[in-house]
């Protein structure tokens, strides 16, 4: 083996050991969100009924982020004290309606005459 063939070899070892660890923390990184996702259910399971988590589910189909938003939101909510267990639907479509006004933007077209 020549000086490039050893030198070669040591930088494909160097690649796979990088490829290997970059692998072992999205691994990690991904169980993670699999972990902190499943207590958000459980807790939200405990908070809500299920007509508004059916609810939810539903709009989650259209507009994840919104139901992303109002989940986080209602948790905030229930830990402040400000939103009593169980949540209901009512509840639920107030606080969407709340969140997709928020997030609508205004649009104007002006037109210039020249």
């Amino acid at each position: 083996m020549s000086i490039d063939d050893r030198e070669l070899e040591e930088i494909r070892r160097r690649k796979l050991l990088e490829l290997q660890r970059q692998l072992e923390e999205e691994q990690r990184r991904k169980q993670l969100e699999a972990e902190m996702r499943a207590r958000k259910e459980a807790l939200l399971r405990s908070i809500l009924t299920p007509e508004a988590r059916q609810r939810l589910a539903n709009i989650r189909l259209v507009k994840p982020e919104l139901a992303e938003a109002a989940e986080n939101l209602i948790i905030q909510l229930v830990q402040a004290g400000q939103l009593v267990p169980p949540v209901g639907d009512e509840q639920v479509k107030a606080i969407l309606l709340r969140l997709d006004a928020q997030s609508r933007r205004e649009f104007r077209i002006r037109f210039e005459r020249k």
